[in-house]
């Protein structure tokens, strides 16, 4: 199924707002999203094809555009009866302007900007979970239970970064979970554990790897 039929599923709440990257310009669904009392943010493409109803003067720093508009494409127009708000903006952190749409007149337009770039946190936290979290199984399938195998994983993962902080280890992260993913059941002291050489515990290091998580629930 093509991503942009997910907004069918989405459980709009009253007031909320709905950040969206380019994939979702359909703007049928998106004027759903207003008529169920709720605001979206949603980057606009590049071809998109509008004319400018009215547009705000005295544009904060990195704003560029702050416009009122009104759809003119074939295929858009008739499919949102509201005009859009057009926000421009520069983004100093990746040297890039993006453009995004809203039906909020609520916010200021550095405020459309920020939402934008905050729903690009979310897209490096799924890049940080594939990265280092390397669940291989799922002890259980039910929501519930995927849940809690990655919540354990999370947690356990920002109690090694803080024993990391606290102990000023030379080792990497990477290095403290295969030793504690080789020792679950040692009871040497964790600072002995981790002050143990890394030819001794990483001998085979090419053939090793995560298993913390997946010997936590498969045991």
């Amino acid at each position: 199924m093509n991503d942009v039929n997910a907004m069918d599923f989405i459980p709009y709440e009253k007031g909320s707002y709905y950040v969206f990257d380019r994939a979702y310009n359909d703007f049928r669904r998106l004027s759903n999203i207003d008529k169920a009392e709720c605001f979206f943010v949603v980057r606009a493409k590049s071809n998109i094809l509008y004319e400018v109803v009215s547009a705000r003067e005295n544009l904060g720093q990195y704003i560029l555009k702050d416009q009122q508009i009104s759809l003119t494409g074939t295929k858009t127009k008739n499919a949102n009866e509201k005009n859009l708000r057009l926000v421009e903006f520069y983004d100093s952190d990746n040297e890039r302007i993006f453009t995004c749409l809203t039906n909020s007149n609520k916010i200021s337009a550095l405020r459309v900007a920020e939402l934008y770039k905050n729903r690009w946190l979310v897209e490096l936290f799924f890049k940080w979970l594939k990265q280092h979290l390397k669940i291989k199984h799922f002890g259980g399938t039910t929501e519930n239970a995927v849940k809690i195998q990655i919540y354990t994983s999370i947690i356990t993962n920002c109690l090694v970064a803080i024993v990391h902080h606290d102990l000023k280890l030379k080792r990497s992260l990477y290095e403290i979970l295969q030793i504690l993913g080789m020792s679950l059941t040692d009871k040497t002291p964790l600072c002995e554990l981790l002050a143990v050489s890394k030819a001794e515990k990483l001998e085979n290091e090419d053939e090793i790897t995560l298993d913390l998580f997946d010997s936590l629930f498969l045991s």
